[in-house]
């Protein structure tokens, strides 16, 4: 092998790698933009952390839920005006009982990169506590494909089923934050700005 043939393919090992990384993050800050409370830092209301998601997302993409339970759950949302149509009916303004709320655990991560495409599968858990009580674990099979658009990795299709729900006890969790501070600036204050349970 030649020098160049050398270079040529550590380029290419180099050009996966970084594929991967970003389409890693890509994955986990959608799940971060869905926890709930959000963490990202001074987004106020779901509208606006609705927008954040669509901007992972390319113009023609596709939201779907699949199988026994997932299919009638959550249909197909094809292209963005659909997808934040079915996002804005998962956080409703008048949403009762409230989501108190809800954590993503991404696990069992495969990701394949085809030059600008890619395709990635995993499991994620996420328990959920609401006003009433009501509380429960689910957890989700994913499969979802990734598309290079003008250099930048983006989401073309979340495809989800489900794997299993449980039941949790009500008002399993003791304490949990009214609004999440991580991303606040260092050296502010952060009193009162979250508290347990209430």
């Amino acid at each position: 092998m030649s020098s160049q043939d050398t270079i040529d393919t550590l380029v290419r090992r180099i050009e996966v790698l970084e594929a991967e990384a970003d389409i890693r993050r890509l994955q986990a800050r959608y799940m971060f933009l869905c926890d709930t409370p959000c963490p990202e830092y001074g987004v106020d209301s779901d509208e606006q952390r609705i927008e954040l998601i669509l901007d992972l997302y390319s113009d023609d993409a596709v939201w779907e839920g699949v199988g026994d339970y997932y299919d009638s759950q959550f249909g197909r949302a094809e292209g963005k005006e659909a997808i934040r149509a079915h996002f804005s009916r998962f956080w409703p303004q008048d949403q009762d009982p409230k989501l108190l709320l809800n954590a993503h655990w991404l696990t069992s991560e495969q990701i394949h990169v085809h030059g600008d495409e890619a395709d990635g599968q995993w499991i994620h858990f996420q328990p959920w506590l609401f006003e009433n009580g009501k509380s429960l674990i689910r957890a989700s099979r994913l499969n979802n494909a990734f598309r290079k658009v003008d250099g930048v990795w983006k989401v073309t299709r979340t495809r989800t089923e489900n794997v299993a729900i449980a039941d949790l006890p009500d008002f399993f969790a003791s304490s949990y934050p009214k609004r999440s501070v991580l991303l606040k600036a260092p050296g502010t204050n952060h009193t009162n700005e979250h508290a347990a349970g209430a």
